[in-house]
């Protein structure tokens, strides 16, 4: 085969790659109006940087290799006896290795800086989010504001929102692309993600993982206002709605499987619907809140660890897994210190040196 027609393949191959991706994908990613979508992104076109420091100029040989040493061209060097050279040797395993270190100081900051856990740093106050994922829709609780809403989350720009996240069924994953940030949402766990907007506008929020048949529709719509009052002027528009949610029979019946499930405003909303939901998974466990460590007691990361009693019926509360109070007592009515983990959904929460400045860009 001449090496016009290698070329003219390798040519069709790549507008045709080209043309799938962009006909399949918005590019979401590299859209961000987030300021924690703008360092993934920062961090996205680093690390691909680097990495095409090695395999820009390995394509590049390849192909220069090939057109020298083709069958017509007598005149190339051939040594077939040709073995070791240290010069390449030194080059082919020092700059991978320098590009390595590189990625693995950036990749150890910003884990630390973009940990979803860490709220961000703004002088306005955050809106309170509780994320609930159902069959096949999401449920959104504003826990201050007594309202929720299904597949349409609403929130000013430039005001941080601090999200709960937990599944009343199979485990799924909480996506708004264009803000940054995945989490996942698990029955009986409580996850946590803090996101921003720092442009108004419509973006689209998805399902990041498969949860059966009307997984493909799982999706929401997110409305970041111009200012406050357009936030003021939605929820005016959800509290006009003549439909509630306070009590867990509503729940269930909103709970029930349904695809391409619509908008759906609720006037009224349990603040503790987040919390039952996620305490009918824990059987005879008991949540409270972020209590004060007993003196004697074990103090990890803020948390304060009692004896568990497995007879007792589960309390009201907020269930926050990074300060749980569990109670306990044993058939021999002596009492253990139990473990609490925190369901932190595939990413371990990390202690960091800053947080995400809100609104501002590196």
């Amino acid at each position: 085969m001449r090496l016009f027609d290698v070329k003219r393949g390798l040519g069709a191959l790549l507008l045709l790659a080209t043309a799938s991706l962009l006909s399949g994908c918005d590019m979401a990613l590299m859209s961000p109006k987030g300021q924690v979508g703008v360092e993934q992104k920062s961090l996205i076109l680093t690390a691909l940087g680097l990495m095409l420091i090695v395999v820009v100029p390995v394509i590049v040989m390849a192909v220069a290799f090939a057109y020298k040493y083709r069958a017509s061209n007598t005149s190339a060097t051939y040594a077939p006896d040709w073995a070791h050279s240290n010069k390449i040797e030194a080059v082919v395993w020092t700059v991978p290795v320098i590009i390595i270190v590189i990625l693995a100081v950036i990749t150890w900051k910003t884990s630390h800086s973009l940990d979803p856990y860490k709220p961000l740093e703004s002088d306005v106050k955050p809106v309170q989010v509780d994320v609930i994922s159902l069959d096949w829709k999401w449920l959104f609780v504003y826990p201050e504001l007594g309202i929720a809403s299904v597949n349409e989350l609403a929130f000013p720009v430039n005001t941080p929102v601090n999200f709960r996240v937990t599944s009343d069924t199979v485990m799924n994953s909480f996506f708004i692309p264009q803000l940054g940030g995945q989490i996942y949402a698990m029955a009986g766990m409580q996850t946590k993600l803090h996101l921003i907007a720092n442009e108004a506008g419509e973006y689209k929020g998805i399902s990041g993982g498969y949860s059966g048949a009307g997984f493909s529709g799982m999706k929401f719509k997110v409305i970041a206002t111009q200012d406050q009052a357009g936030f003021d002027a939605w929820v005016a528009k959800v509290k006009a709605s003549s439909k509630a949610l306070s009590t867990m029979d509503e729940f269930n019946a909103l709970a029930k499987k349904s695809e391409n499930h619509p908008v759906e405003y609720f006037a009224s909303a349990d603040p503790k619907l987040f919390v039952n939901i996620i305490n009918k998974f824990m059987g005879g466990m008991s949540h409270g809140g972020h209590a004060t460590p007993a003196a004697g007691s074990a103090d990890h990361e803020g948390m304060n660890h009692e004896a568990m009693n497995h007879d007792a019926a589960p309390k009201a509360g907020a269930m926050d897994h990074e300060g749980m109070n569990h109670e306990a007592s044993q058939e021999d009515a002596m009492e253990n210190q139990a473990m609490n983990h925190d369901a932190h959904a595939g990413h371990m929460a990390m202690s960091a040196d800053k947080s995400v400045k809100a609104g501002s860009e590196e």
